[in-house]
């Protein structure tokens, strides 16, 4: 569930930069993720 949500901030980050229409708001959303991801391969170690 983890990946698939950071697979799609990834891809809608991707078309942010492309197309320039989600504005500041999905890179928010993309530091949040990579910051959830980093906490959670943290507690697994």
């Amino acid at each position: 569930m983890l990946w698939t949500i950071i697979g799609v901030l990834l891809l809608a980050w991707l078309l942010g930069l492309l197309f320039d229409f989600t504005g500041g708001f999905i890179h928010i959303l993309l530091v949040i993720a990579a910051i959830i991801l980093v906490v959670k391969l943290i507690k697994r170690a």
